[in-house]
């Protein structure tokens, strides 16, 4: 197959002026490399497509692919990873990954949150802060943890995140409002053990490949898995397949929101137990990094002795079920699509 691969590379964000942080969820040209060598090993073409604005001038050019292995982050707005899969919808591209849907809400931490409590599944009390006067609103008991309502890669978490009263939540929150112009999420703090699982699959076929606990170095930022923790994972943070009770509880609770938000291919679910012991569900993550040694999802993989090229072919897999399943289905009349200049 012909494969297209759409990405936001680090590099060029950096040479166009933007900074470290806000670079942080965009791929080293190392990940890149290793996805392309990974499918050429796997047998298929690989093409790289870039970023959005790559994608667009391609397309208004002709140029098409059989499927495109989407990782692009995008930069701006709450749907911004749903960007590229949307316009590859527009052209009837398929690609791996979640749709345009997914990957707004699961974007949006608050949006989220609601639809996981509808599907009853445990995740923190919260609000939303979207002013300075919601901050006065806020009726949860203390501690809490607030955090940029859209973000990534732990962008805006520090330990000043775990806030003990009133008036380090107003000192939190305003700061956060200031420097990342969206709404902030706060939340009855979780203190229990956390885990990251990882999910391959859509659906019916989707399963857990592995658990794994994000355990704190002693000279690491305290209590939070914070963007500094997790850009030097490697001097901060020891990863551990675990396989008891409340890890296999939290797999349980990642699996049913994966399902029931119908999420597609492979992905991440990160959770933390509370006071009481149950895994609360705190983010899910349909796009997630896939760094061979850097990012969680491959970290978990390699923990539970799935190779790198084993895991993009379980990707691969997926999406090219979905594809067959899609085939099968009536299919719709073609659109040709003229670009007038």
């Amino acid at each position: 197959m012909k494969i297209g691969l759409t990405y936001d590379l680090r590099q060029d964000y950096l040479d166009w002026g933007y900074g470290e942080e806000e670079t942080a969820e965009f791929d080293r040209i190392d990940t890149i490399e290793a996805v392309e060598q990974t499918l050429q090993d796997l047998g298929h073409a690989t093409d790289r497509i870039g970023n959005i604005w790559s994608l667009t001038e391609r397309l208004c050019k002709g140029d098409r692919w059989d499927l495109v292995f989407n990782i692009a982050e995008g930069l701006r707005g709450i749907g911004r990873e749903a960007q590229v899969p949307a316009i590859l919808d527009a052209y009837d591209i398929p690609y791996t990954f979640s749709d345009p849907l997914v990957l707004s809400l699961t974007l949006h931490k608050g949006m989220t949150k609601r639809v996981l409590r509808d599907l009853g599944i445990p995740t923190p009390d919260f609000a939303e802060i979207r002013t300075e006067e919601d901050i006065e609103k806020v009726r949860l008991p203390y501690p809490l943890f607030a955090k940029p309502i859209a973000e990534g890669t732990g962008k805006g978490i520090h330990t000043t995140s775990r806030i003990a009263g009133k008036a380090e939540l107003h000192r939190v929150c305003r700061d956060l409002l200031a420097k990342y112009k969206q709404p902030v999420l706060v939340e009855t703090f979780l203190p229990g053990r956390e885990f990251t699982v990882a999910i391959v699959g859509t659906g019916t076929r989707a399963e857990v490949l592995g658990v794994m606990e994000i355990v704190l170095k002693s000279n690491a930022e305290a209590n939070v898995y914070s963007y500094a923790n997790k850009e030097e994972c490697e001097l901060y943070v020891d990863y551990i397949l675990v396989d008891d009770a409340l890890a296999r509880n939290a797999a349980e609770t990642a699996l049913k929101a994966w399902v029931g938000l119908n999420c597609r291919d492979a992905g991440r679910v990160d959770l933390r137990t509370d006071a009481r012991g149950i895994p609360n569900l705190m983010e899910l993550n349909p796009l997630a990094g896939i760094h061979p040694q850097h990012s969680d999802l491959p970290i978990i993989c390699n923990l539970a002795g799935i190779s790198y090229v084993r895991l993009l072919e379980m990707i691969m897999e997926s999406a090219l079920l979905r594809l067959s399943d899609r085939s099968s289905t009536a299919q719709q009349p073609e659109i040709r699509v003229s670009v007038h200049r």
